[in-house]
Order: structure tokens, then C-alpha cells, then sequence
């Protein structure tokens, strides 16, 4: 008996300690996982995933990305702008649709992306959690020459990104309100109602959705940031005292940002609070609230990036835009079933956007 045991204590002191060192999400930890300086600090945006209203669903019908498309620039001379365009199954030219617009285009479109904005479009569209609404994601202007935006590469250094989103001048504004819009106006049956006008980004991006609303209020009240860059880039951290000493403006919008955001804290130099991006959405928020604006907001322990932000989209969406049509009359039939297109367009799809016989069974 005494050689068993010892050979169960040699077994387990064999067993790697890497091997506790990352619990599966909701698990306890084991403690010697506490004895790892690795595991003490853990990715913040480890457990951020995307949920089912961001994947695509099976008898979900799928919206067409139309694009890309160019879009010059009179605001911005010298530049241009690449679009994409979602135009949801249930699109009917003979009824006036909403719009949402989405800086950083490529990254809120990216099919393997950490927000999946067309997917969670077609979920809530077909739900009838969401309004019938075109969708436009937009990149940030550049020269010909210059390369288009990436994941690897939003911009920054390559295209008139920081110079467009991080301003708090109207020229932004300018492309969006007066030049994106009437070529969207001349293509489709959208709304003129701002309050159907959504606009939304994440990190300079966000800003920028700000800033079109707070410059061009009669064209777009609703605004979604995700690790909004309110701090001092081109003078965003100016926004909090501004909206204090400013009239109320009919905003509604969603902040979303993490404790673990950058924090103002370069290596080698002090703590620089117009640079802590978490503390300025914060100021933000008390802003905001302080002078009675329509807002939501969720302080996660996400890093910069779009991993909550993707995670928690859909609900931002559907509070954002709580307030679209619907009907409460128990006996109103079409209310109460799903959102399909009108017989002779687009079928329910499966996940692989094949067309579902629904006369068909599936196993």
C-alpha cells in the first residue's frame, strides 16, 4: 500500500503545472495555478467570444454585401473612400429603410472578423429586433496609392485615418452627411428621418461616429462606441466639459470600453490622464448623464480591440434601436412571426448561405 502511494505522488508531481495554467471558461481555477506568475495575468479578451446572434443561423435569410465601391472625396481632397453596402433580405424599395454606417469598415465586415455586423444584422433583422435597415461600412479615406485598411493595419500609418476620425471639426461629417449619403439616397429607399440614422466604430472610429452626430445632429442621432479614442489624439478628451457646457443634443448612444484599455501609461514616462482611453470614456459616461442624454454603457476588462465590443454587439444594437416600429395587437398575425422577404425574393438560407426547401426535412 505504502509503494502505491508513492507512486500516485510521483505520478501527479510529474503532471506539468502549464497544463492548469488556463481553466476552462466558468471552471475553478486549480491553486496552483495562483503559484504561476503566467496565470495571474490572463488575456483579458480570453473570454469574450462571439454568441449566436453573430453566426450565421440556419433558415435565417442573408443580406447581400454589394461593393466595393469608391467614393471621392471633396471634404478630404486628393482622397477617396472604399464602401461596402448590406442590404438585408427583407429590403422593399416601396418602404423607407433605416441605415447604419460603420467606420473601420472592413473590420465590423470581416467574415472571420470579432464582429460580424452582417450576421448580426441578418439574426435581429429576421427577429423583428431590429428595424429593416441598409448597412454601409466604410473605410477611412486614402491617396490611390495607398493601401487599403486591414486587420493588421486599420490606417493609421497608411491612409488619412487619424487626421479624419480624430478631428473635431466637421469634415468628417462632411463625407458622411454630404457626400455618402445622397450617392446611398440615389441607390435606395432609405428614411430622411434622423432618428433612423445609426453610425457606429470602435476606437477612433467611434469618435468619429460621435462627431458626426454632435456636428450634424439632424442627420444622425444614434451613435454606437466600442473603446472609444476620447482622448487626446487631435483633442477628443475636450468632449466631456464641451457636452457639459453645450445644450443637450437628442443623442442616443451606446459606450463600451475595458478596464484594461490603454491607460496613459508609455514606457519611461508618467501617467497621462487625456491618454487613459478608459478613464476619458468614463468621463464620458458622467457627461453625459449629467446633462440627461440617452445612454448605455458597459465597462468590460477588455484590452483595445473589438473583442467585447463584437461579443456584446447585438444587445447594443437592439437597445440603440429599441425604439422602431412594431405593433402590440395580439390579433396582428405578421407581427408576431418572423421577418421573411415577400414571396419571390430571397429564401431562408442555411449557415452556408445554401437556399432551405422548407417543405424539406432536415436530419
Amino acid at each position: 500500500m505504502k509503494s502505491l502511494l508513492i507512486v500516485l505522488l510521483a505520478a501527479t508531481l510529474a503532471v506539468p503545472l502549464r497544463s492548469f495554467a488556463q481553466p476552462a471558461p466558468g471552471a475553478s481555477a486549480s491553486p496552483l495555478v495562483a503559484k504561476s506568475p503566467a496565470s495571474e495575468t490572463p488575456d483579458p479578451d480570453a473570454f469574450y467570444r462571439l454568441g449566436p446572434d453573430s453566426l450565421p443561423q440556419d433558415g435565417v435569410p442573408k443580406g447581400e454585401i454589394r461593393g466595393p465601391f469608391t467614393l471621392p472625396s471633396n471634404a478630404y481632397p486628393g482622397t477617396q473612400h472604399t464602401y461596402w453596402i448590406y442590404v438585408p433580405a427583407q429590403y422593399d424599395p416601396a418602404l423607407p429603410a433605416s441605415v447604419m454606417i460603420y467606420n473601420d469598415g472592413q473590420a465590423f465586415l470581416n467574415a472571420e472578423g470579432d464582429v460580424r455586423a452582417q450576421n448580426v444584422m441578418d439574426n435581429l433583422i429576421f427577429r423583428r429586433e431590429l428595424p429593416v435597415m441598409i448597412g454601409v461600412f466604410i473605410n477611412p479615406g486614402r491617396r490611390p496609392d495607398q493601401p487599403e485598411p486591414n486587420l493588421s493595419e486599420w490606417g493609421d500609418h497608411t491612409t488619412n485615418r487619424v487626421t479624419e476620425y480624430n478631428t473635431l471639426d466637421d469634415k468628417y461629417a462632411r463625407v458622411i452627411v454630404d457626400e455618402l449619403m445622397p450617392a446611398l439616397y440615389k441607390e435606395y429607399n432609405i428614411s430622411r428621418d434622423p432618428d433612423r440614422h445609426g453610425i457606429g466604430g470602435s476606437s477612433s472610429g467611434a469618435i468619429a461616429a460621435f462627431t458626426v452626430a454632435w456636428q450634424r445632429i439632424n442627420e444622425f442621432r444614434k451613435v454606437l462606441s466600442n473603446v472609444g479614442s476620447f482622448v487626446d489624439i487631435r483633442g477628443g478628451n475636450a468632449y466631456p466639459d464641451l457636452i457639459r457646457k453645450s445644450d443637450k443634443k437628442p443623442i442616443r448612444i451606446f459606450l463600451c470600453d475595458g478596464r484594461n484599455d490603454n491607460r496613459g501609461q508609455r514606457p519611461g514616462e508618467p501617467y497621462n490622464e487625456s491618454r487613459d482611453w478608459f478613464l476619458q470614456n468614463v468621463r464620458m459616461m458622467q457627461a453625459l448623464t449629467a446633462r440627461g442624454y440617452d445612454l448605455n454603457y458597459a465597462w468590460g476588462i477588455n484590452k483595445h480591440g473589438q473583442k467585447m465590443g463584437g461579443a456584446i454587439l447585438p444587445e447594443m444594437m437592439r437597445w440603440l434601436w429599441r425604439d422602431h416600429q412594431f405593433s402590440s395587437d395580439p390579433n396582428d398575425a405578421v407581427e408576431r412571426s418572423f421577418n421573411v422577404p415577400k414571396t419571390g425574393a430571397q429564401k431562408p438560407t442555411d449557415t452556408q448561405g445554401k437556399a432551405v426547401d422548407k417543405n424539406s426535412s432536415k436530419r
